[in-house]
């Protein structure tokens, strides 16, 4: 039989917390809490004793605590509609970055583009005090208006811009970049356009960019394909535009996850692009510049926005000043997917 252990592990010591610091600097805690909140004003020594006892001791603050004694968490959080798209990943990162330059901590909780998940979890972050909100597109569910209308939390919208909508939005003009891809195929000369989207279910976005499509005016036509924002969504597609009768000159995706699968799917039917058909996305991730071929897309500037997104949020929570709407401009990235129309191989 083992021997008892009668003496405890020091290892296994409770946590040591603000008492304890102060005991050990022999100062109040009211000076410690100084210390961790506002060094700039305690005496050099009366720092110096404080900082000794807070490495002896091995002390962590606790955010809990910190946000009893200051009234704030210093978190946000960001309701996107999926983890899945590369798109989102790069505006988080860019987000949660330039957040921390403030101090400010990121939850980020996925909706799956429901309206009613939406305000579920918005109520939640708030719930466990987010500081201001972080949202993607501008349709939302009463009750997340009603949400923030009782609890007045700073909330910015993303990913789309509207000067007049009652929330600050910072983003891009979704009807704008399509109609920017749309032109360029234009002016190579294509006329018999198919456009692939995603599902326009709960997707302002989307149905903002095809609303831009559909505002121009020119000599030729296009047809419309809905699929699943992924690489199988885009193949799955291009087999349907090659089953189909119609003549295609030019196919424009309204996503560069979709033009990619796109990309494959022809190949996999033996459709040489460009030389038998132009390919063009919309979004310009990293995967569309290392393409074979490279794709001609719209960059849309994501990282941009997390960014301008964070430093206006940030401003807002520690100033209580309601930042401005800000549009992010859009640009063409020609690549090698799209060549003139008479050049192709009929």
């Amino acid at each position: 039989m083992q021997n008892q252990v009668t003496q405890k592990d020091p290892a296994l010591k409770k946590r040591a917390n603000l008492r304890d610091v102060a005991k050990a600097a022999g100062v109040s805690v009211a000076t410690v809490s100084r210390v961790l909140n506002e060094p700039g004003i305690v005496k050099r020594d009366t720092l110096e004793k404080v900082q000794k006892a807070i490495a002896d001791l091995r002390f962590v603050p606790s955010a809990a605590a910190r946000a009893i004694n200051s009234g704030r968490t210093r978190f946000v959080g960001a309701l996107v509609p999926t983890l899945d798209n590369a798109i989102f990943a790069r505006f988080l990162a860019a987000l949660e970055r330039r957040l921390s330059e403030d101090g400010l901590s990121l939850i980020v909780s996925t909706t799956e583009s429901e309206p009613a998940v939406e305000a579920i979890k918005a109520k939640g972050l708030v719930d466990i005090g987010a500081e201001g909100l972080i949202v993607t597109g501008a349709t939302h569910s009463d009750e997340f208006h009603s949400l923030l209308e009782r609890t007045m939390i700073p909330t910015i919208i993303t990913s789309y811009f509207d000067g007049t909508n009652p929330l600050p939005t910072i983003g891009y003009d979704n009807k704008a970049a399509a109609q920017l891809a749309l032109q360029h195929l234009i002016e190579l000369g294509h006329r018999q356009i198919t456009v692939v989207h995603g599902p326009v279910h709960n997707n302002d976005r989307t149905l903002a960019r095809l609303s831009g499509l559909r505002s121009v005016h020119w000599e030729g036509q296009f047809t419309t394909v809905e699929t699943d924002i992924s690489l199988r969504g885009g193949a799955e597609a291009a087999v349907r535009i090659v089953g189909n009768s119609a003549k295609t000159d030019a196919i424009l995706c309204l996503s560069d996850v979709v033009a990619l699968g796109v990309l494959f799917g022809l190949q996999s039917k033996g459709i040489s692009v460009p030389e038998e058909i132009s390919l063009m996305g919309l979004d310009d991730l990293p995967s569309s510049a290392v393409a074979v071929p490279s794709i001609t897309t719209v960059h849309l500037p994501v990282s941009r926005m997390g960014e301008r997104a964070a430093i206006a949020l940030a401003r807002w929570i520690s100033t209580q000043e309601r930042p401005e709407a800000e549009m992010l401009e859009a640009k063409l990235i020609e690549r090698n997917s799209t060549i003139r129309n008479e050049t192709l191989q009929k």
